[in-house]
């Protein structure tokens, strides 16, 4: 008999996470101790137990001021070398405890050099703390792979230095780029100089399209500036009838198996969605599309993978093989060699899942 699916369970299954923002996802005690550190007296409290509560609270609140005051904090600490290292280190021991066995964590270096570190430093002290974390949770029995996505802010105008930036340190762990930031006002062809240039340099990108706003930002993400994946991507639905007949954009999107990195619950708490029981995430696995699970920001959202998991197993009734659909999606669609991708699935997703379901 398979093994019962349940929150512990699910724990041990080996997962993939491809969208998980590294200023979201601090453990609340180091942020208070970092912030003591380095003398910063603005956070709402120095319990770690009512910070852990506070920020999500901050982002259930359906206030976008509170939302992006949680942010704040976290990024303010986040402004050394030697805390930039810890919580990169930190964020792989989590994922890795966690049965993440593979993962693209991303951050923006634009926003972490306040306290006069150059860019450079910037992504040298979380690639750093990336292998440090490996090293760590190698030794404790949960071998994983990290890999950095560098950001661009997208109201900001420094996408083609920060895509210079993640080119320059492809070789050293830096597997992709990205945009985030706020869609409305903010399109992506804004930012074409820099995907025109990683598309030169023959690298990985993905864009933050169809989340906040509805299908011309996953148009412009895939026609205008050739992305590899949609960031959330929640919005394709829009072009979906309630009978399941895609349009023209959803039926392209999905005959290209363009990956979608779906975060059920972050996607709640910014309105993207209802509920996980009406997320879109259950029409889009019934119709094939190539969908991913994510967690976004694990402190805002108070989750984890395998929380996502189980949610989503509980609200679609999701068996053991559509775990492993999900997470053999996502392993496709790394932004890592073809031979590491498959290795991964051969030796580690598939095995874990087949003892499962044994």
């Amino acid at each position: 008999m398979p093994t019962p699916l349940d929150a512990e369970s699910i724990k041990r299954a080996p997962k993939v996470l491809l969208h998980d923002h590294l200023d979201g996802g601090l453990r609340p005690a180091t942020i208070i101790d970092l912030a003591r550190q380095i003398g910063y007296d603005a956070l709402p409290s120095t319990d770690a137990a009512e910070l852990g509560a506070w920020f999500q609270e901050a982002a259930d609140s359906g206030s976008l001021e509170r939302y992006l005051e949680t942010f704040a904090h976290t990024v303010a600490v986040m402004q050394t070398a030697g805390g930039l290292s810890r919580v990169a280190r930190e964020c792989v021991e989590d994922l890795a405890a966690d049965g993440v066995v593979y993962a693209e964590v991303r951050w923006a270096p634009e926003q972490h050099t306040e306290g006069g570190l150059t860019l450079d430093q910037v992504v040298e002290a979380v690639l750093s703390g990336f292998r440090e974390g490996e090293s760590v949770a190698a030794a404790a029995g949960n071998s994983i792979r990290v890999g950095a996505i560098a950001t661009a802010m997208r109201h900001a105008a420094r996408s083609r230095e920060i895509a210079e930036l993640a080119v320059k340190y492809r070789d050293d762990g830096v597997v992709g780029f990205d945009i985030a930031g706020a869609e409305a006002g903010f399109p992506p062809s804004r930012h074409l100089d820099a995907f025109e240039y990683l598309r030169r340099e023959n690298f990985h990108f993905t864009i933050h399209a169809g989340e906040a706003f509805g299908l011309p930002s996953i148009w412009e993400a895939i026609q205008w500036c050739g992305t590899d994946r949609l960031g959330h991507g929640v919005r394709i639905v829009d072009d979906i009838t309630a009978g399941g007949r895609l349009g023209r954009l959803a039926q392209y999107v999905r005959d290209k198996r363009m990956p979608l990195e779906m975060c059920p619950s972050s996607n709640v708490q910014t309105g993207a969605a209802t509920s996980i029981a009406e997320h879109p995430i259950g029409l889009l696995r019934r119709l094939q599309f190539r969908v991913t699970v994510n967690t976004d920001n694990r402190l805002m959202s108070g989750t984890s993978m395998s929380r996502e998991m189980t949610l989503l197993a509980e609200a679609f009734n999701y068996q053991w093989s559509d775990l492993q659909w999900f997470t053999i999606n996502a392993m496709k669609s790394a932004f890592i060699g073809f031979d590491e991708r498959l290795a991964i699935i051969n030796t580690r997703i598939k095995p874990g899942y087949a003892a499962l379901n044994a």
